[in-house]
Order: structure tokens, then C-alpha cells, then sequence
């Protein structure tokens, strides 16, 4: 009797290259490639996380800090402001009152300038 080709047994054929038992599945560079990317999302996303965890507690921290600082600028501000205003009313006040002073005595005015002009040539030379 013979064998015919129906009755042959076939040859034990490797795994498909589709198939999931197929070796080195992982190793296409298509699925290497979605792995890296996920693998690279994660991480730049636990990155951002802990980066916007970072600056919230920073900025909890810092918040009293510029609170002060504004406040501390805020009252300088106002000082200085009064101050100035001081000296603009002090300064107003001697221009006025050396006005009324060379209105009442223009002869001892202009002797005082000139003894101040002689004065200021002596030590500058």
C-alpha cells in the first residue's frame, strides 16, 4: 500500500510571526516603540506632578513671606511719601520766610549774599 499525500503527516511547522506565542513578539520595533512612548508619557507625567506639587507647596510657603514684603513696601511707601511732603512744606515755608526777610531788609540781603559769594570764592580756590 502506499502513502499518499493526504495521509503524510505534515511537518511541525515555528509559531506565525502573528501569533501571541510567537518569539521575540516584543521585540518588533513597532511595539518597542509604543512601549517607550508609554513608558516616557508616564514618566514625564509623574515629572509634572511632582513639579506642580512642588510649586504649590512653594507657593504656600512663600505666600506669608510676600504678604509681608508687600505690606512692609506699602508702609515704607506711605513714610517716604509723608516725609517728602514734610520737607516740601518746610522748604515753602523757608522760601517764604526769606522772602518776607529780603523784602523787609534789601540792604542787608544783599550784603549777606555778597559776604556768602566771597565767602564760597575763598574756598573753592
Amino acid at each position: 500500500m502506499a502513502i499518499t499525500e493526504n495521509n503524510a503527516q505534515s511537518p511541525v511547522s515555528p509559531a506565525s510571526p502573528n501569533s501571541p506565542t510567537a518569539p521575540g513578539l516584543n521585540d518588533h520595533p513597532d511595539a518597542n516603540l509604543h512601549t517607550a512612548e508609554r513608558a516616557g508619557t508616564e514618566m514625564l507625567a509623574r515629572a509634572v506632578r511632582g513639579a506642580h506639587d512642588t510649586v504649590d507647596r512653594l507657593a504656600e510657603t512663600a505666600a506669608p513671606h510676600v504678604q509681608r514684603l508687600t505690606q512692609g513696601v506699602d508702609s515704607a511707601s506711605e513714610t517716604l511719601s509723608a516725609r517728602a511732603e514734610h520737607a516740601r512744606d518746610v522748604g515753602d515755608e523757608w522760601a517764604d520766610s526769606l522772602r518776607t526777610t529780603v523784602r523787609e531788609n534789601p540792604i542787608a540781603a544783599v550784603l549777606a549774599a555778597v559776604a556768602a559769594g566771597v565767602l564760597i570764592a575763598r574756598l573753592t580756590s
